[in-house]
């Protein structure tokens, strides 16, 4: 699907031509440092900053209202909700959203290929970092999920599955927004990420955890922080632990430590999104995403 505003005008290639430019690991890992830090006064002014920045925050939603009562400003980040905040919609064989965000684009993958905006594509292959993975999600679905600085930012589960690969993948660390996505091509195959793949009943499941400017880290609830700084950059890396960890639908599965994106990947040939979903959708964790047969 392709929504408007999907191509590029100039003020969009002047934003990604800067962000070739800035020192990207070191804003990240500063960024790093800064958001955990437990000093009242930086940690207040934080928090306050965002909330300012975004008034949208509902804290009603969160297992703590308290702003100020979270250790740090990354802890005030990636609150946890109430158990009751975000209900899981349909079924076990009903997928739903992952995650509280915006619909970047989805649909179907052919010849192997992610729409990422008008004009613009990019691999499975590259997207997972193993050309081997084509062939298992050919002609299944997928869907790319844009988490804004207001949105929470604890990735849960679409469906039910078992652990069978975690890959770390060094990349760039370019802004995820539209504007980039425009502009910077094969943009979530360049940056960094890390790659979680599941076995469920319904086929193969991948979820891809986007990296981007100012994501302090990927953290995971069975192997921690994968890229915390300086640990970044060399090669692919597969991880071991939680192999084999299954997963309900809806359990949590990790987080970002900041705002990014998640691409989901579905093997089944027969999945069919939900009506009305465009670029630019909002979706809530637990909305109903697509459906498979």
């Amino acid at each position: 699907m392709s929504g408007p505003g999907d191509e590029a005008g100039a003020s969009d290639r002047a934003f990604a031509l800067l962000q070739e430019l800035l020192p990207q690991q070191l804003m990240s890992r500063t960024m790093h440092r800064l958001a955990r830090s437990t000093q009242p006064l930086l940690r207040k002014s934080l928090i306050r900053a965002v909330l300012r920045a975004y008034p949208m925050i509902d804290l009603r939603e969160a297992a703590e209202a308290d702003p100020f009562a979270y250790p740090s400003f990354n802890a005030f980040f990636t609150r946890a909700l109430r158990p009751d905040a975000r209900p899981l919609a349909g079924g076990e064989r009903d997928v739903v959203s992952p995650v509280d965000g915006t619909l970047s684009q989805s649909g179907t993958i052919r010849d192997g290929q992610l729409l990422q905006a008008k004009g613009m594509h990019y691999t499975v292959g590259a997207l997972l970092a193993d050309e081997s993975a084509t062939a298992r999600y050919a002609g299944g679905g997928y869907a790319c999920i844009y988490l804004a600085p207001y949105n929470y930012h604890r990735i849960h589960m679409p469906l039910a599955g078992r652990l069978t690969a975690t890959r770390y993948v060094p990349g760039q660390l370019f802004s995820v927004n539209a504007a980039t996505a425009r502009t910077i091509p094969g943009l979530f195959a360049r940056n960094e990420r890390v790659v979680c793949e599941f076995e469920t009943e319904l086929g193969p499941l991948a979820m891809v955890l986007v990296g981007a400017l100012f994501v302090g880290s990927i953290e995971t609830v069975y192997a921690g922080e994968i890229n915390p700084p300086p640990i970044r950059g060399g090669a692919v890396r597969s991880i071991e632990t939680g192999l084999g960890t299954q997963f309900a639908r809806g359990a949590e599965l990790g987080r970002f430590n900041m705002g990014s994106t998640v691409v989901l990947l579905l093997g089944n040939r027969a999945t069919r999104f939900a009506d009305g979903l465009a670029p630019g959708t909002t979706l809530r964790l637990g909305q109903a995403l697509a459906r498979t047969e």
